[in-house]
């Protein structure tokens, strides 16, 4: 709670000189507003239950792409990081893929999916994929080899191998790539939203743009920060209490 309260100083400080130059004309109201009115439209936002449902729509998309991405990414990060012979075989098409901007994608989802969730989750977990597959098979080659080889002595297959040897030895790295992964699949929704996409927090800040509407467009944006924030420390909570083991060895 502390840590909390010393990392609301500089917001705190930066709302104030906001304000202070917005009430002494230094900046334009058309451009930034006034915190006040920012705040003042923020909790009508929310009242009226807009930001609430743009906030559902935009976590949806990105879930379901995290999700989708997790699912492969760690499945095939298992398998590649067990595997010297495939990851060579592989490490081509992956290095080629990675670079390609997930916005990139939009026209083909669009053309595939139409305007929705399923688009944007498309994109999402387009981009997702990748961190987690890295992390995944950096994750994995890196648990004590002596482990693996027990595996083979007692004859499991390969997928007994990642299921009960593997995954569990590399969960606190992949967990890490996880939560990069959702600070992305957020960014990457709120950037097709506003791209081409009409839902979410994304396209209701354009429309406030549009609309002349800069305290609200603020609102959003601060708002967006602020759910982001707590859907991260959400996460790292889960982790803590998943890998208990883990964080015990950390702190020790």
């Amino acid at each position: 709670m502390r840590r909390v309260a010393i990392g609301m100083i500089f917001p705190l400080a930066v709302t104030a000189l906001w304000e202070l130059a917005a009430w002494a004309g230094a900046v334009s109201g058309d451009s930034f507003s006034r915190p006040v009115l920012v705040a003042a439209a923020l909790v009508a936002a929310v009242a009226d239950g807009t930001l609430l449902r743009q906030t559902a729509e935009t976590f949806v998309s990105a879930i379901i792409g995290l999700a989708i991405a997790t699912v492969l990414a760690v499945a095939a990060g298992a398998v590649l990081g067990l595997s010297r012979t495939l990851e060579r075989l592989t490490v081509l098409t992956v290095e080629a893929l990675r670079p390609i901007p997930s916005v990139a994608l939009i026209p083909v989802a669009l053309l595939i999916f139409g305007f929705g969730q399923n688009m944007t989750g498309s994109v999402v977990a387009f981009a997702c994929f990748w961190p987690i597959l890295i992390v995944t098979i950096s994750s994995v080659r890196g648990i004590d080899p002596r482990l693996i080889e027990v595996g083979r002595m007692m004859g499991l297959p390969l997928a007994k191998r990642i299921r009960k040897l593997a995954l569990p030895a590399a969960l606190p790295g992949i967990m890490v790539g996880i939560r990069i992964a959702a600070g992305i699949a957020i960014v990457v929704a709120v950037t097709v939203e506003i791209a081409a996409n009409p839902r979410g927090l994304g396209h209701g800040m354009i429309v406030a743009q549009q609309s002349l509407h800069p305290d609200l467009m603020w609102a959003t944006l601060l708002w967006l920060g602020l759910v982001g924030w707590i859907a991260n420390w959400g996460l790292l909570r889960l982790e803590r209490r998943w890998l208990r083991w883990f964080w015990a060895q950390r702190e020790a």
